[in-house]
């Protein structure tokens, strides 16, 4: 099934996703996911965990994050098709590894339209217009009934939206992104300009107060995933006009954007705390019970015209990131439905040329993620480590390709790929390493259920319409992510501190490289790989 078209539904044949979205669409898309509920609490969480060194897990996971983006940017311009990140594994490595990299793909992007739902709800819970007029949060954090109601509504707005066709989503995005790098550069400059204390960056037990330790513990507690989002053009390319051209440049200008506006936060952020609020460590940097952190500063600075505008900021900023991977979650979805990973159903697409049973689908199991679940702080760790996951695929994958499909253009290509490549799916076990041990079993544990859908899904094809799995090629997976959590087990994150500083990134990196050349041993034969390109492949922009 051809997976785009440059032409509008037709009255014969199979509809097909519709190519209108641009540069500017596929950029907003993906910086437009990077800006979300991270830059209101990220900072926050960040500087609990790190102090003021968390400015240094900042500039390290935004360098690993650009190398992972260059990754995809070279893969998503030579394969642009809808839910690329599920599709790369596939043609290297066969339809279960293919899965594999799916199911983490669309398990993240499925939760994180609830969670800046809930991003949203947190911020605003205890304003007291809204606390006197209704009770959205239990005492934990989760939300209560009516918590749930309001969320819900929101889902559904995202969900009609996304119905409506991409060209309204990605419109509506647009506008929304205008709007939410406005704000955050406001807030730099006006806390800058208000009140700024450079003793800030020692106090507290010094820049570093809880060492390395604490850098790395701040990327999966919201540092990573307020950065992650890259992707999102790539899950949109195709239904991008020039996903050739367009695509790579997309990927690395938001993904530059994005680091440039998280780092003026956390600075901002650090500088305009009130130093006595760090008499005692960095526990509660803006004092006991904070939840809005640049509105408490804006309004302690007097800005109080700013405090309501990061208000406002708070229901806009969460809602438009919602709204984009409530779409690029669909899109998922229906490559895993046309790869015959999923039920078919899933791969049809409607009159106005999008996945509608996928959209659909990505509703209700957003509401079930509505459900008390912990808090936003929790959630995030664990959706951090499963886009990682994602991320790691797409390295092996990229050298896979280039040595099995060396003559597909490129219209950008990694440089040094030799080199960058390992040291790409390096830095994605380092941050699963990083998120703890809890974070990994569970989404091993979210793989199992996904493999017996995918059981299910092929016992119900008919033999003959079943595509030969390719187990062989698909071993080094298993090894793969069972080691990651037998190293979490025995780590300093989450495990029983077995390995001693340094040397647990050591163990991390050299497993990460043997199974890396493992894998390479194991890629399907070029005929093969050349096969499963031809099938899914798009047509040509």
């Amino acid at each position: 099934m051809a997976l785009t078209s440059t032409s509008t539904t037709g009255t014969t044949g199979p509809r097909v996703l519709q190519r209108d979205v641009g540069f500017w669409g596929l950029m907003f898309v993906s910086l437009g996911s990077i800006i979300g509920s991270g830059w209101l609490l990220g900072a926050l969480t960040a500087a609990s965990i790190a102090g003021p060194a968390s400015i240094i897990s900042w500039v390290l996971a935004a360098g690993m994050l650009l190398l992972l983006a260059l990754v995809h940017a070279e893969l998503g311009a030579a394969y642009p098709m809808a839910g690329g990140t599920a599709r790369y594994p596939h043609f290297a490595f066969g339809p279960l590894a293919g899965f594999t990299a799916g199911w983490m793909s669309w398990l993240q992007a499925v939760t994180i339209a609830p969670i800046e739902v809930e991003a949203t709800l947190s911020y605003t819970a205890h304003l007291s217009w809204v606390s006197s007029n209704v009770t959205i949060l239990h005492p934990d954090g989760t939300l209560t009934t009516s918590g749930i109601g309001i969320a819900s509504l929101f889902m559904v707005l995202f969900t009609l939206v996304n119905i409506a066709g991409v060209s309204l989503l990605a419109d509506s995005n647009t506008v929304a992104m205008l709007w939410k790098t406005l704000v955050p550069l406001l807030t730099v400059v006006v806390l800058l300009l208000l009140t700024f204390h450079a003793g800030n960056f020692t106090a507290g037990g010094g820049f570093a107060p809880y060492g390395a330790h604490g850098i790395f513990a701040a990327l999966p507690a919201g540092v990573v995933f307020a950065l992650q989002g890259f992707e999102q053009a790539i899950q949109m390319a195709g239904e991008a006009r020039n996903p050739q051209k367009d695509i790579s440049r997309a990927v690395i200008v938001s993904t530059v954007i994005g680091t440039i506006i998280y780092l003026a936060l956390e600075v901002a952020f650090i500088g305009s705390l009130d130093p006595g609020h760090l008499l005692h460590g960095w526990a509660n940097p803006i004092g006991a019970g904070g939840f809005g952190p640049y509105a408490q500063l804006a309004s302690a600075a007097g800005a109080g015209w700013l405090a309501v505008t990061l208000y406002i900021d708070a229901v806009i900023s969460p809602s438009a990131t919602g709204l984009v991977y409530l779409g690029t979650s669909s899109r998922i979805s229906y490559a895993m439905a046309t790869d015959k990973a999923l039920p078919r159903s899933l791969g049809r697409v409607s009159l106005r040329g999008v996945p509608l049973i996928s959209i659909v689908l990505a509703l209700v199991v957003g509401e079930l993620a509505l459900l008390p679940f912990p808090s936003w702080q929790s959630l995030v760790g664990l959706v951090s480590s499963a886009t990682v996951m994602m991320y790691g695929y797409a390295p092996v994958a990229l050298h896979a390709l280039r040595l099995r499909n060396p003559d597909r253009p490129r219209p950008y290509q990694l440089p040094a790929w030799r080199l960058l490549c390992p040291s790409a799916f390096v830095c994605a076990n380092l941050i699963i390493y990083w998120s703890g041990f809890q974070a990994e079993w569970k989404i091993n544990a979210s793989l199992l259920l996904g493999l017996a859908v995918f059981a299910l899904t092929r016992a119900r094809l008919p033999r003959d319409q079943r595509p030969a799995l390719r187990s062989r090629s698909a071993l080094w997976v298993w090894p793969w992510l069972v080691g990651l959590m037998l190293l979490g087990a025995i780590g300093r994150y989450g495990g029983t501190n077995l390995l001693p500083d340094w040397w647990d990134m050591a163990a991390v990196t050299a497993f990460s490289l043997a199974v890396y050349y493992g894998a390479l041993r194991l890629v399907l034969p070029a005929e093969d790989v050349a096969a499963a390109v031809a099938a899914d492949d798009s047509p040509q922009a």
